[in-house]
């Protein structure tokens, strides 16, 4: 999927329209803050082979990480690696970055929810966000760590503090349902799954992922509801079925890191001024009572450029809806409480 010819300046992988790696009309500085853990040595190895990234600089409190950017730093691709350990070299990693990538965080084990992630990542994104703030203030951040559907907004009212928010920068990488989704429809209907096109509208997590069947391209090959109600739980629980098979060993983080790669790309190619950037992303929003809803945004220049709404749902996606709203409020609460106590 990310092959590339010898000499890396032209595109060179496409999946559901967006390109992976393009031509280098601009040249943009990317952190991966949370390098050295399960999520980021594979989305940096990505994210190295993308010729838009001419800065790579990598971010963690593990020992290991300044040799994690040597490993990479050997790679024949252009983008300049830098390593960066401990809170004291934050602030060098985040300096003059264009977008700031953060799945820094502990993972998800057996039996735990997203929500008994919060204590520990809420304070490791309030932090990163807080030095965002100082050191790169108009910066794009894209949020991995777990419950993103909190998380999102503790960094929003760090940057509102430092009076630096602007609600086009501030994302939640939801990209890896929607990468499911197309995956499990593509075994349905037994078609390339890269020519798979769904939104996944909501949050991201349990009932608030709400997969929009119905617009589904080309349609899903399921006429029986209970099949389409299978579905839909799959899709919302595919974290959970990783973290049972990797059998107490961690959570989804091959997958994570290739989600996280094509938002990041995403991002990348409307700050270079493309005019088809899109993927879902949980931002700001106005749409429903959730001040933040996920779903298909444009990217320009200056980040989030166009918000494009979930378009017509059916009865039963209205009631997902109906369903997911109130845990999103909860969500939303929870972090603004946590960022502002």
């Amino acid at each position: 999927m990310f092959s590339r010819a010898l000499k890396p300046v032209a595109s060179v992988a496409v999946q559901n329209g967006a390109k992976f790696s393009t031509t280098s009309q601009k040249n943009f500085k990317v952190v991966v803050a949370g390098a050295a853990g399960g999520i980021g040595q594979p989305l940096a190895l990505l994210l190295k082979q993308n010729s838009l990234v001419t800065r790579l600089a990598l971010y963690d409190i593990a020992p290991v990480t300044p040799g994690v950017a040597v490993d990479l730093s050997h790679m024949d691709t252009p983008a300049q690696v830098t390593g960066h350990k401990g809170p004291e070299q934050l602030a060098a990693a985040v300096e003059c970055a264009d977008l700031v990538v953060i799945p820094a965080g502990v993972p998800r084990k057996p039996g735990m929810t997203r929500d008994d992630l919060f204590n520990t990542n809420a304070s490791i994104v309030r932090d990163i966000a807080d030095c965002v703030a100082k050191n790169a203030p108009k910066a794009i951040m894209a949020i991995i760590t777990n419950p993103v559907n909190s998380m999102v907004p503790i960094a929003s009212e760090v940057l509102k503090k430092a009076g630096v928010y602007d609600p086009a920068k501030v994302l939640g990488v939801t990209t890896l349902d929607v990468v499911r989704a197309a995956a499990f429809i593509g075994e349905i209907n037994c078609v390339d799954p890269t020519t798979v096109k769904i939104p996944v509208i909501g949050g991201h997590s349990g009932v608030t992922i709400i997969p929009v069947l119905s617009q589904s391209c080309p349609a899903v090959n399921l006429t029986d509801q209970g099949k389409i109600e299978a579905l839909t739980k799959r899709i919302q629980e595919a974290g959970t079925e990783v973290v049972k098979a990797k059998a107490g060993g961690g959570s989804a983080t091959l997958s994570m890191a290739y989600a996280g790669a094509r938002l990041a790309c995403a991002v990348l190619r409307g700050l270079k001024g493309d005019s088809d950037a899109v993927e879902c992303a949980y931002v700001k929003s106005d749409l429903t009572e959730a001040t933040y809803f996920a779903n298909p945004v444009q990217f320009g220049p200056n980040g989030v450029e166009k918000n494009l709404g979930y378009g017509e749902l059916n009865d039963y996606e209205k009631e997902l809806l109906k369903a997911a709203i109130p845990e999103l409020l909860k969500n939303i609460k929870t972090g603004e409480n946590f960022a502002n106590k």
